[in-house]
């Protein structure tokens, strides 16, 4: 009796993309699948910020405990929503190529950082692009915006703000390339670690999938993604700290930069090492270790404080 093999996902469309993306794969080898939609923590409760969640794993953790519980055999993630400390019993048993890292800034007039009005209104929820946008541009004004990737373009056409930041890759893979944008290169804004990668999990001791699996992996987008994810364990700063990493191939080499900033982005530490691909952990720890060498766990202490006092202000 041939097998079908589950596969556990967010129910986004962006989510549901890269679910079927692995299902078309895995299908183009002769396999068996049906995917099936989980709800997490972070979709129940999309009306608040991710900091008041305050919960490690978000988009991840059902969908985890699903696989677990053998309800799915497969899951496939966002990488960046990953948490980098590892779930005993599972297994990252494939990295797929990944799309453009980066960053875009949507706005109606396709204009650069640079070009937006004094005093522009940005959409962003994330830690990591508020604090490198203001170290461009201190008079910006942040506009905290969650929800799935329409539900933010729905507020930019409505006018209720300038401009919009979003990853590069969930854009191209929904097709929304037709909005006027403007990537962001790393000179303006590095992204998170993993960011346009996926994670595909299975449990460790399900030996019939994870040779399925092994034809998606690419060797380079996991020594990238693997030194970006050492790079933000070592700092202890996790997915929603002002940290930001990109690691790619470089003559042969692996070349990381990292950044710490300050939460209001007038301080700004950063880092570029080379290593050894197969070496990813290792050059991730030494790019951590010299950003704190220069006052990064200070930054981030600072920033984590800001944050403390924020929820007593709103609670």
């Amino acid at each position: 009796m041939v097998r079908t093999f589950r596969i556990g996902t967010r129910g986004s469309s962006l989510a549901r993309w890269q679910a079927d993306y692995v299902a078309n794969r895995l299908r183009a080898n002769g396999i068996d699948v049906e995917i099936v939609p989980i709800v997490t923590h972070g979709d129940q409760w999309n009306r608040q910020s991710l900091d008041a969640l305050g919960t490690v794993g978000v988009f991840t953790k059902a969908i985890q405990d699903a696989l677990l519980a053998a309800e799915v055999d497969i899951a496939v993630h966002s990488m960046k929503d990953l948490p980098t400390v590892e779930v005993p019993g599972l297994t990252l048993a494939a990295v797929p190529s990944r799309a453009p890292a980066g960053d875009i800034l949507l706005s109606p007039s396709r204009c650069s950082p640079d070009d937006l009005p004094r005093a522009a209104i940005i959409g962003t929820g994330s830690r990591r692009r508020i604090s490198q946008l203001l170290h461009i541009r201190p008079d910006l004004r942040i506009h905290p915006i969650r929800g799935n990737v329409q539900t933010r373009l729905e507020k930019l056409k409505r006018g209720d703000l300038d401009g919009l930041v979003l990853a590069e890759a969930g854009i191209l893979r929904l097709g929304l390339t037709d909005f006027p944008h403007f990537p962001l290169l790393p000179d303006y804004l590095l992204p998170a670690a993993g960011q346009g990668s996926l994670a595909v999990e299975t449990r460790t001791e399900d030996h019939e999938i994870i040779p399925l699996l092994a034809p998606l992996d690419d060797p380079h987008t996991r020594a990238a993604v693997t030194a970006e994810r050492a790079f933000l364990a070592e700092l202890g700063g996790g997915c929603l700290a002002p940290i930001a990493v990109w690691a790619r191939m470089a003559g042969g080499h692996l070349l990381l930069t990292g950044r710490v900033l300050s939460a209001d982005g007038k301080q700004k530490i950063e880092v570029s090492v080379l290593g050894r691909p197969d070496l990813p952990e290792q050059l991730g720890r030494r790019a951590a270790a010299i950003c704190r060498s220069y006052g990064a766990d200070d930054l981030l202490t600072a920033a984590r404080q800001t944050d403390v006092s924020k929820s007593k202000s709103m609670s």
